[in-house]
């Protein structure tokens, strides 16, 4: 073949394969795919720098940040079914994660370094538009708190907590604790049970148990818990279903938990005083036991979940306790006496007048609810003043305070009342440096002015004093 030929043969190839690159074309495409090559020519890298820098001022300029956390409640499947378990913990904040790494967790435990500035912290307060919690959001509210009550106003009254409203640290929500909720919160103050005589008798299914699945078992007995004006559809129940909804709460969002107990727990005690290492004389069976036995299922409840959940655990066991707020005709013996000294009415004394009591003013026991919370000993604690009162020595005082005048009036006394009552509490002195220092001549006063203003003031208040004895805590 001639050189023509040859030269007409390789452009034919060269035409019919275009991939087939000659030498030149080779060299040349290595030298474009080198890529250090390739950065360095057409100012490539000069235009890189530029688009970073760009993206860098932009992103600086406008973060993108998640959303604060939604502190609208969330309702979940009763029951604490398997799947609760797997929910999304959504307790993630900056600040508290900052503070971990810095010094620590600073919970309700941990002290605050000395020149740094106390960490605010989120409180839950069940129960929290009554007696008692009312004073505790009070105190919590003062020392710069961010606190959210849960009350279903059964005992509780908004007029309680009025003076909160519009503050931006504080939320209220009407919810009953029988039904589960979700909040971002650290610590859960669990108060949230009728504690009165009256209240708790009103509806004794209602304030110590059922699960969701014994409307199942119970459906045959309908007309008996009609009587009782228990709705089989809310057969959950405070003392017991309440905690479980208040503890599963806190194992979700790794709060610490407090539960107010109570002195019922010992029921009529053959010991006396009563420390907290006496298991208790209860009539299981008894008109009381609802109120009593349904606390003691709820420690018990506790324990457990502190010793199989690792959960942040406290649990006091509140004596008589009586000051401002209180309902007037709820049963109890205090308020019984000065509603009824206030009325001009005979002071209704059960039996023979023997029966002992202690009582303590209501800051007295909010400060050990608050020692026992930032403390590091679980419990149980006593939290009760030891001044011992026969309820006649009780009357006279009253009479002293409010009317001399007053008459006694003798009753029979009513199932299973308790005989004596006085706390021993050494325990909390030695490990909550916590004792009472209000005494009753000093506290009553307090209580008998906010009486006397509410009973005169809104004759709505001041319906018929009740028959109801009790001396209950």
């Amino acid at each position: 073949m001639d050189s023509h030929g040859l030269i007409h043969g390789t452009q034919t190839d060269q035409a019919e394969h275009p991939f087939l690159d000659s030498p030149k074309r080779s060299k040349s495409r290595k030298r474009f795919t080198n890529p250090v090559h390739y950065m360095l020519r057409s100012q490539r890298l000069i235009f890189l720098f530029v688009g970073i820098s760009i993206s860098a001022l932009f992103f600086n300029r406008f973060p993108i940040s998640r959303p604060p956390p939604s502190h609208h409640h969330q309702i979940i499947d009763p029951g604490f079914q398997s799947h609760s378990s797997h929910l999304t913990r959504r307790r993630v904040l900056y600040e508290t994660r900052q503070e971990e790494k810095l010094f620590g967790r600073i919970n309700a435990g941990g002290k605050v370094p000395l020149g740094l500035k106390r960490k605010s912290l989120r409180i839950l307060v069940t129960g929290g538009a009554g007696f008692v919690g009312s004073h505790l959001v009070d105190r919590l509210m003062e020392r710069g708190d961010n606190v959210i009550v849960v009350d279903n106003f059964f005992t509780g009254r908004k007029d309680n907590l009025m003076h909160h409203f519009g503050n931006h640290r504080f939320e209220l929500i009407r919810h009953d604790v029988v039904e589960p909720i979700l909040l971002e919160v650290d610590q859960i103050y669990h108060l949230a049970c009728p504690a009165s005589p009256v209240h708790y008798k009103f509806n004794p299914v209602k304030t110590i148990i059922s699960f969701p699945h014994l409307h199942y078992f119970l459906s045959p007995m309908r007309g008996y818990f009609e009587v009782l004006n228990c709705d089989l559809r809310r057969l959950h129940k405070t003392n017991v279903v309440g905690t479980l909804n208040m503890l599963g709460l806190a194992k979700r969002v790794g709060a610490r938990f407090l539960l107010t107990s109570t002195s019922e727990v010992y029921g009529d005690p053959l010991q006396h005083p009563q420390a907290e290492s006496y298991w208790g004389n209860v009539n299981p069976i008894g008109v009381r036991s609802c109120y009593d036995e349904g606390k003691r299922t709820a420690e018990t409840l506790t324990m457990d979940y502190h010793r199989g959940l690792g959960i942040e655990v406290r649990i006091a066991r509140i004596f008589n306790t009586y000051g401002p707020r209180m309902c007037i005709d709820d049963g109890r013996v205090v308020s019984n006496f000065v509603a009824q000294a206030l009325r001009k009415e005979p002071l209704t004394v059960y039996g023979d007048g023997k029966q002992t009591r202690s009582f303590q003013y209501v800051s007295d026991l909010v400060e050990g609810l608050i020692r026992l919370m930032e403390g590091e000993s679980v419990g149980p604690f006593n939290l009760g003043n030891p001044g011992e009162f026969t309820m006649l020595e009780l009357a006279q005082v009253v009479q002293e305070v409010i009317d001399p005048n007053a008459k006694i009036e003798f009753r029979p006394n009513t199932e299973d009342d308790p005989h004596k009552r006085k706390p021993d509490i050494t325990k909390a002195k030695r490990l909550l440096g916590w004792e009472p220092t209000v005494s009753l001549r000093k506290g009553l006063p307090h209580m008998v002015s906010d009486f006397r203003q509410r009973i005169f003031g809104n004759q709505k208040e001041g319906g018929g004093t009740t028959t109801s004895s009790l001396y209950s805590a």
